[in-house]
């Protein structure tokens, strides 16, 4: 067997609702991949923006709100799973009443750091 040991995140526990902006914690980190929870009260949004070299596979996993891609809105909710290229426009918003919480990885894991800071 090999000396890695077994990453482990509770995805209740990572899942902080902040009422002044929307959060993002980093449950895991390696060189294929960048998985980390994003948080959003109702009425929060994520600015738009894009994941160059690497794809984005979001999960919904409770809430509802809004995707958009390259300008094109795509009503989301728990349980739907989404596949955006790295040169695709991205933004979110919580359209719901309840808080909006996406498990999201990026593969590969970008070479800017910037992506891996945890927010709010």
């Amino acid at each position: 067997m090999g000396d890695r040991a077994l990453e482990k995140t509770n995805l209740e526990a990572v899942s902080v609702v902040s009422e002044t902006r929307f959060t993002k914690r980093i449950c895991v980190s390696n060189p294929q991949v960048l998985v980390f929870v994003l948080t959003f009260a109702p009425g929060q949004e994520l600015p738009k923006h894009k994941h160059p070299g690497s794809s984005l596979v979001v999960h919904v996993t409770s809430g509802s709100g809004v995707v958009v891609v390259d300008g094109g809105e795509t009503p989301v909710s728990a349980g739907d799973i989404l596949l955006v290229e790295g040169e695709e426009e991205f933004s979110v918003r919580n359209t719901g009443s309840e808080a909006l919480v996406l498990l999201a990885s990026l593969s590969p894991n970008p070479s800017d750091r910037r992506y891996a800071q945890p927010i709010g």
